[in-house]
């Protein structure tokens, strides 16, 4: 019951709150996310735009850490987009396999080699217009790539994102492209791509879906669902995952 009453007080605290009001609750909230992962930064494996685009595509229903043992031997196999676009779809098929889907991924990285070779000399484009007319590019695909292989300034909206953004009230919207945006006009620009890891490592490590460490939490007094999560200090301190864990609970005072 206390997580709950807890959860109810820090709702209410924020049910009045001004636009104004927000937008400097999310940066606050940004800057002691700053604090809490200064090493944050995109969890795939990769050296070149193309690489990126692969290991992005693969990390579909899969996790990042089954895509970066996977994609050394591809990597070592597949260097250009030509070498995809000419891929035998067996051989393929088996060097991704371990990711899911590799069928649909197969499809994917093949018309992705094909249509770079076509449209873009073999090159990975750096524009979103560009981006999303490849295959197995989308959206957030698109903005994975923008912001960590060519550093414009991206949200990438995945389902640690939406979930974390949804419960700290940022916004109500569902759709990821509404969320980009919504989320966009609340953070500077050039916040956006770093934003985006600081969310994701928060969501991985302390804001679990299920049950998060809300009594370890550093933003726990900006947030308003602080209390949907166990807040008893060593129950939550066993819920805090990652290589971090010591230096979040230390900034923590646990």
């Amino acid at each position: 019951m206390k997580s709950t009453r807890s959860n109810s007080k820090s709702a209410a605290r924020f049910a009045g709150e001004t636009r104004l009001g927000l937008v400097r609750r999310a940066r606050r909230m940004n800057r002691t996310l700053a604090l809490a992962f200064p090493d944050a930064h995109c969890e795939l494996d990769f050296s070149t735009p193309l690489e990126l685009a692969v290991a992005t595509i693969l990390s579909a229903q899969c996790t990042d850490i089954r895509v970066n043992q996977t994609t050394p031997a591809l990597f070592a196999r597949y260097r250009n987009a030509k070498d995809y676009a000419e891929a035998d779809r067996t051989e393929l098929e088996e060097y991704i396999r371990p990711t899911g889907f590799f069928r649909n991924k197969t499809n994917s990285l093949i018309g992705l080699g094909q249509a770079l070779l076509e449209q873009h000399d073999g090159e990975v484009p750096a524009t979103m217009a560009e981006l999303v007319k490849l295959p197995g590019i989308g959206r957030k695909t698109a903005n994975v790539i923008l912001g960590n292989a060519f550093d414009v300034p991206g949200i990438t909206v995945d389902t640690h994102f939406s979930r974390l953004v949804g419960r700290w009230k940022w916004t109500a919207e569902e759709d990821p492209v509404k969320i980009e945006h919504a989320i966009g006009a609340l953070i500077e620009r050039k916040e956006w791509t770093m934003l985006s890891h600081r969310v994701i490592f928060h969501g991985r490590r302390v804001c679990h879906a299920r049950k998060p460490a809300c009594g370890a939490c550093l933003l726990a007094k900006d947030c308003p669902s602080y209390g949907i999560g166990p807040t008893d200090p060593a129950t939550s301190a066993a819920l805090v995952k990652g290589p971090e864990a010591e230096h979040l609970l230390e900034l923590v005072g646990r």
